[in-house]
């Protein structure tokens, strides 16, 4: 008997990974709405990849949350409301205060150093005046440090379902707070104030002011 190509069995999986990135991306661009409705054939149409693809794409998209089946209807990408960011959010804040605490007392210095470099160039070009890409950067100096942070925990489950959260998280931004120059310096410093306390390896310190963080962005999120 011939034995299974290892090549051929992933390419299912790849080809399955490669269609969320392309649903995601599109996402994120706005090529996909929240609450628009869509069909097999036109996600086919709107990622490039084949009918195939995305029937087993289906499945992961209903147990993340980014689209629901609506009876009669169809199927509709979840929507940008004061429902979603309250379960985000609250989410974010079971999460990321334990994994914080963890981080303070495991992080070696050189990592928390970087994490503090990273979020003081930031603030020195924005008080400069700021730059073309002084906002996609500070997003993504933001990104880095929570993911960082979940990470640290070594454990996949908890880090996927950070990744599905964020990505929520970066809709919401984008349709009501995306990280803009008024909020970007309050947005550092807070971001500060946890590391400061990681610096200190004061744990509880460290979980009390990412709370605080995470607060503060749902508070903003809901105002808008």
């Amino acid at each position: 008997m011939s034995q299974p190509d290892p090549d051929r069995e992933g390419e299912p999986l790849k080809l399955r990974e490669r269609a969320y990135a392309s649903f995601t991306e599109r996402l994120l661009a706005r090529e996909i709405r929240p609450g628009q409705f869509v069909t097999q054939r036109e996600l086919v149409a709107m990622t490039g990849f084949p009918l195939g693809a995305i029937r087993e794409l289906i499945p992961r998209l209903e147990a993340e949350g980014l689209i629901k089946t609506v009876p009669q209807r169809g199927m509709q990408v979840a929507h940008v409301d004061l429902n979603l960011i309250r379960n985000a959010f609250q989410f974010r804040l079971f999460l990321e205060k334990e994994a914080t605490a963890a981080y303070t007392k495991n992080a070696t210095d050189a990592e928390i150093a970087e994490q503090r470099e990273r979020h003081e160039a930031i603030i020195r070009r924005a008080e400069a005046g700021g730059d073309e890409t002084l906002i996609e950067d500070a997003e993504d100096v933001d990104r880095l440090m929570h993911e960082m942070i979940i990470d640290h925990l070594d454990n996949d489950i908890v880090s996927q379902a950070f990744r599905v959260t964020w990505l929520k998280i970066r809709l919401i931004r984008q349709y009501e707070t995306r990280i803009q120059n008024h909020i970007l310096i309050p947005v550092m410093q807070d971001h500060l104030k946890i590391i400061a306390a990681i610096e200190a390896r004061d744990a509880e310190a460290a979980a009390a002011a990412m709370s605080e963080h995470i607060n503060n962005a749902r508070t903003r999120a809901m105002s808008y």
